[in-house]
């Protein structure tokens, strides 16, 4: 009976350590800065201009963005639709935070051969949020800078900059983004 009731206490104590480890093990929760990207989540409007420049011919484009929370709530995904100066115009965005780094994500790809050969990297400063990246364009480096400013809890405007040889920052695009729902 003794052995029995060791067989018992051991087996417990198994399970209660088994218990211990699948709860140190539980599923991450975002953080403060992964949450702060449901700012992002809805349905938006976009109105905006494309200066003349190496995206193609200035003018005037309108775009619709759908943005959901990706399973877990680490990172929000878009998808948009739109008309640009160039044509009809589709592209998927991820936004995240890599909290290793600090740093926020974007990845994007679009409908125009645009496939981002690095990760740009952000931070978010009050209700602004500046990206930066260095790429190649065209056969050369190009640096650029994205500032996304909240304007209101259903607006923000995007402003999108490449720097130019004397290492002054140039626009290229900006818009007007207004949240439908």
């Amino acid at each position: 009976m003794k052995r029995i009731s060791s067989t018992l206490a051991v087996l417990a104590a198994i399970s209660l350590a088994g218990a211990q480890v699948a709860a140190a093990q539980a599923a991450p929760e975002p953080g403060p800065e992964h949450k702060k990207l449901g700012f992002f989540v809805g349905k938006w409007n976009v109105e905006g201009e494309m200066k003349p420049g190496p995206m193609g011919p200035g003018g005037k484009f309108t775009a619709s963005d759908t943005c959901e929370w990706f399973e877990g709530k680490f990172s929000v995904i878009c998808r948009s639709e739109g008309k640009m100066p160039t044509g009809p115009s589709r592209s998927l965005g991820i936004l995240g935070y890599n909290a290793e780094e600090k740093a926020y994500t974007y990845y994007g790809v679009d409908n125009s051969n645009m496939t981002m050969a690095s990760v740009p990297r952000g931070t978010r400063q009050g209700d602004t949020w500046t990206y930066t990246d260095e790429s190649m364009m065209g056969g050369e480096k190009v640096k650029s800078r994205v500032t996304i400013k909240e304007v209101s809890p259903t607006s923000y405007t995007f402003r999108m900059e490449f720097q130019g040889p004397e290492g002054k920052w140039i626009p290229v695009m900006e818009s007007k983004n207004t949240k439908r729902s």
